[in-house]
């Protein structure tokens, strides 16, 4: 896969992580889990999720253009 496509996916990948941190679709919603209202269990698998991705993006992709030089 070229580089500038990896770049478009972890664009890609990030903008979903971000879309998705506020679960607008279980505003209201009520119910309850283990103690806790079920939105806030989304946002503890959200974060965990955000984690191992944002891990993933430290292993494969951290360094993108930092070594290029334009002027």
């Amino acid at each position: 896969m070229s580089r500038a496509r990896i770049d478009y996916l972890w664009i890609a990948t990030f903008a979903v992580l971000v879309t998705f941190a506020v679960p607008w679709f279980l505003w209201g919603d009520s119910r309850v889990f283990a103690g806790l209202p079920l939105w806030l269990w989304w946002h503890i698998g959200w974060m965990g999720l955000a984690a191992v991705i944002f891990y993933q993006f430290t292993r494969s992709a951290w360094d993108r253009g930092m070594n290029e030089v334009t002027r």
